[in-house]
């Protein structure tokens, strides 16, 4: 089977007009029931409030999200959900003591209530000696706009038509498409406002739109399943319905047939949505909580070469539109960009406020999470798209899906079930399925051979294909 498949665009042409997009970006309140002028008023009543109880500190969040989500199923309405929800959410600090507590009542007594809660929690709490806020020299006073907002102006129906437009893309690519668990739209967009009585101010307007299709192909006891999606954060930038529908039906279709295989070591290479799941487990390992609770398999490594010296892995928050960005962290910490991983060294962790204490160093910004983070190797060259990685292979195994939660993060033993395709002398032979691929991660990152520039953008994590040396691959007897 030829390899031209998975040179297709993960984004295809845009939805662009059609879609009709709302052009009103720069309207915060666009589709929202409070401005960011009430939330802010809320915040200030929190925080007035808690002080007014005695509390050394507080922090106060003021949140709300809405929108709308249709799904069809074979050229049928499934469902139409529309969300809104609010919050409000208060830290208050008793010294070295912290409670919490939440509300969606906005009222002045609900308000006061919340608070009250959380400042009695704070009192009948153990000390815990790293509590606190960020310190003042962390806090984030310039917040640069990423271009973050940008609300769709679609209705159901026009929902409606985009769904079915997807499927039905899906079922004209080939009489082999028998059936379809679905497709669906999705508008989402949220804003906040945060401030801490340790001088943070600050909130923005986000937006995050997707359209998926899961199509089935064959009959019988020969069926094969495989789904494609496309998520942006304006619906100008999503691939239009017809290619995303065509993507996965191709897909599926390409599945079938599968076997199984003799058990063998032989190379891996991981299609680039997966191995953003590598990055994923990685990011996890050098992440505050599990550094200080030792559960972690890369405990004290921060300088260590832990991957390849072609490796590296840059943190950028200030990517424009970009589903990882932002000017501060959950707790109001400035964000930076930086080098995560510098020639297969452990150049930084991702810490908390609360986490670095523990471990006796600062706050890198990342209070909620890594930001867009983009893995790239030394040694991949422009021409390196799919084809070219699978001539890296040679003959092994090339991975498109795992099954199963099984990896260890505190010793990196690795062991999933996985579908995809043998790889002979360069050229796809056939697919295959029920099999497990095992390893521990510490050795699958050594052994990353080359990367892809088949770069795929995944949540927050940028990476193309990965070829892995050697790992066990469990098949048939």
């Amino acid at each position: 089977m030829s390899s031209q498949l998975y040179k297709s665009s993960h984004t295809g042409a845009p939805i662009g007009q059609a879609s009709n997009i709302s052009k009103s970006g720069d309207d915060l309140h666009s589709g929202f029931s409070h401005s960011r002028e009430q939330f802010e008023e809320l915040v200030n009543k929190a925080l007035a409030h808690a002080k007014k109880l005695g509390a050394s500190d507080a922090a106060a969040e003021a949140s709300e999200g809405c929108g709308l989500s249709v799904s069809v199923r074979k050229g049928e309405l499934e469902n139409v959900e529309r969300n809104r929800d609010k919050s409000l959410g208060v830290t208050v600090y008793v010294g070295k003591r912290r409670g919490n507590a939440s509300t969606s009542d906005y009222s002045d007594a609900a308000i006061q209530r919340t608070v009250q809660a959380a400042y009695d929690i704070a009192k009948f709490t153990a000390e815990d000696p790293v509590a606190g806020l960020p310190e003042a020299e962390h806090i984030a006073t310039h917040h640069r706009d990423l271009d973050l907002f940008h609300p769709w102006a679609i209705d159901s129906a026009g929902a409606l038509e985009l769904a079915l437009s997807c499927e039905a893309a899906a079922f004209e690519t080939s009489p082999l498409i028998s059936n379809s668990e679905g497709a669906a739209v999705s508008a989402q967009q949220s804003h906040f406002f945060s401030a801490h009585t340790n001088g943070f101010r600050g909130g923005y307007a986000s937006s995050r739109h997707s359209l998926s299709v899961a199509p089935i192909a064959g009959e019988g006891d020969e069926m094969q399943r495989d789904s494609w999606y496309s998520s942006m954060r304006s619906a100008q930038d999503l691939a239009s319905a017809q290619s995303v529908g065509r993507y996965a039906a191709e897909r599926s279709l390409s599945r079938l047939h599968a076997r199984k295989i003799p058990t063998t070591s032989c190379p891996v290479l991981f299609e680039a949505p997966l191995a953003a799941g590598l990055l994923g487990h990685l990011i996890q390992a050098i992440s505050g909580g599990a550094l200080y609770r030792k559960s972690s398999f890369l405990l004290d490594s921060l300088g260590k070469q832990v991957l390849p010296e072609h490796i590296n892995v840059y943190e950028d928050p200030f990517v424009l539109r970009g589903k990882g960005s932002s000017p501060f962290d959950d707790e109001g910490v400035i964000t930076q960009a930086r080098h995560v991983i510098d020639s297969g060294r452990i150049g930084g962790y991702f810490l908390s406020t609360y986490s670095a204490r523990k471990l006796g160093m600062k706050t890198t910004g990342n209070a909620g999470g890594s930001h867009n983070l983009i893995l790239s190797s030394k040694l991949t060259r422009a021409g390196d798209d799919l084809g070219e990685m699978l001539k890296k292979l040679g003959t092994g195994l090339f991975v498109i899906e795992l099954m199963g939660q099984g990896v260890n993060s505190v010793t990196g033993d690795y062991s999933r079930g996985a579908s995809g395709f043998w790889v002979e002398k360069g050229e796809i032979a056939f697919p295959v399925q029920e099999i497990t691929i095992a390893g521990n991660l510490l050795d699958m990152y050594k052994g990353i051979a080359a990367v892809g520039a088949d770069a795929y953008n995944y949540g927050a994590k940028t990476i193309g294909s990965v070829l892995i040396n050697k790992m066990k691959v469990a098949g048939s007897a």
